[in-house]
């Protein structure tokens, strides 16, 4: 409601108009002398930052002579200032720049204003100071909800590069943007996404502080029933993603392994993607998991990287080097139930060979075949390897039955035969060369 205030007196408005440019002066030097920041502007800075001092000015000496009670409207001061300016210049520091200029002004208003005119001046001062921080305050966040706005569209276009494999020049020009050009030891993460928390920017705004305070970066989106999020900067991610696993939905969360950097990061994702659609096939698995630890499941559901990696690991380190007493060894273990003796009397060894022989096959490949997830893993790469192996493929096993010189196919009667390994007599343990047992006794 606009009505009738306290009006200054003519002489004390003319003083204060002609004082437009002393006052802003003033504000200049004080600045220079009590704000570090401003010193440390650049000259273009500094600039801008006087003229929106002045601008300040201006506007109030206009509205000190308006006889309307209207609130002033202090919003225009910052009409001319680039957008830059917010990122050189805090809020913090923009109220630095408001109290330095109400200080300069209340320490000249003895000699401004008009006797009897001292307080309605001072408040004056006070009340336009206010709005002048409202109206900074609303650039601020209007310049904030602007760059967060782009920086979660340029996070998006990140994490779809990523997921497509398209390390370009347009990538790198986005993740520079982000600051994430030189971020060193990156993981995908995924999992479901929460259901309670009310929409997709929630979820991950929560994601995204939870990581933060661990002192990890995160890049984090929602697409459709998936949270995913790109860690950077820290080569424990899975203790990290264990201490903010409530931020996802229901149901496991796999990382993939950790890269380099963020240019190499589809393959990260990759494993990942692949390891959370396989992971239902273990009924026992972990809350969160690694996408290594599912091997044999991406495996079976046909993901080529996964055979790859388990014939790598597995099979052809125990069918070449030397190895094959180890690779005997661990097909009759495996098709034995796990049992030594059984083994033992396959191969004509000594259950001692078998014991140590299984040593060796975890010190060559890291699985533990005494272990049943990693035994089971063993067996499914060695059936892989033993595949990759046959000449024709998997065509051997679709040739007609009873076909001439088919390889692997013998007629009916092959079927119920198991061929009976030879034994060996090398690779024995130091314990069995000592004992005085047969074989055949043990």
């Amino acid at each position: 409601m606009s009505g009738r205030r306290q009006h200054p007196s003519e002489a004390t408005s003319r003083a204060v108009e002609r004082s437009a440019g002393e006052l802003a002066t003033l504000a200049s030097q004080r600045m220079e002398e009590h704000l570090r920041w401003y010193r440390d502007l650049s000259a273009e800075e500094r600039s801008q930052v006087g003229l929106v001092a002045q601008a300040g000015i201006s506007q109030f000496i206009a509205w000190f002579h308006q006889e309307e009670s209207h609130p002033p409207s202090a919003i225009s001061i910052f009409a001319n200032a680039p957008q830059e300016l917010t990122r050189s210049v805090s809020l913090r520091q923009t109220l630095d720049l408001v109290r330095t200029v109400v200080d300069v002004v209340e320490s000249r208003v003895e000699g401004l204003a008009a006797p009897g005119d001292e307080q309605l001046l001072r408040e004056s001062v006070l009340r336009f100071s206010r709005e002048i921080a409202f109206a900074a305050a609303e650039v601020y966040a209007g310049a904030a909800e602007a760059r967060g706005a782009w920086d979660a569209r340029l996070e998006a276009l990140v994490v779809d590069a990523v997921l497509r494999g398209e390390a370009d020049d347009s990538m790198q020009s986005r993740a520079s943007a982000l600051g994430w050009g030189e971020l060193a030891d990156v993981t995908f993460v995924v999992g479901s996404t929460p259901t309670a928390t009310g929409g997709a920017v929630p979820a991950v705004d929560d994601l995204r502080r939870a990581v933060r305070q661990h002192g990890v970066e995160a890049l984090a989106i929602v697409q459709r029933s998936r949270l995913i999020a790109i860690l950077g900067g820290t080569r424990e991610a899975p203790r990290i993603v264990e201490a903010v696993a409530d931020c996802f939905g229901p149901g496991p969360i796999v990382l993939g392994p950790t890269v380099p950097h963020l240019f190499a990061a589809g393959r990260s994702a990759r494993a990942a993607l692949s390891g959370l659609a396989a992971a239902p096939a273990w009924p026992d698995a972990p809350r969160v998991l690694e996408s290594d630890a599912v091997l044999p499941e991406r495996a079976l559901a046909g993901d080529p990287p996964a055979r790859r990696i388990l014939v790598d690991r597995i099979h052809r380190p125990l069918a070449g080097g030397g190895h094959a007493p180890l690779l005997q060894t661990a097909t009759a273990y495996l098709e034995s139930g796990g049992s030594l003796e059984a083994t033992a009397r396959v191969l004509f060894i000594h259950p001692n060979t078998v014991r140590y022989r299984l040593g060796r096959i975890s010190d060559v490949t890291g699985y533990d075949l005494t272990t049943p997830r990693e035994a089971w893993a063993v067996r499914i790469a060695l059936a892989l390897g033993r595949l990759a192996a046959t000449p024709t493929g998997p065509a051997t096993a679709a040739s007609p039955a009873g076909g001439a010189g088919s390889s692997g196919d013998a007629g009916p009667g092959a079927l119920s035969r198991t061929p009976r390994l030879r034994p060996r007599t090398t690779d024995r343990s130091p314990l069995e060369e000592t004992s005085k047992l047969s074989p055949t006794t043990s």
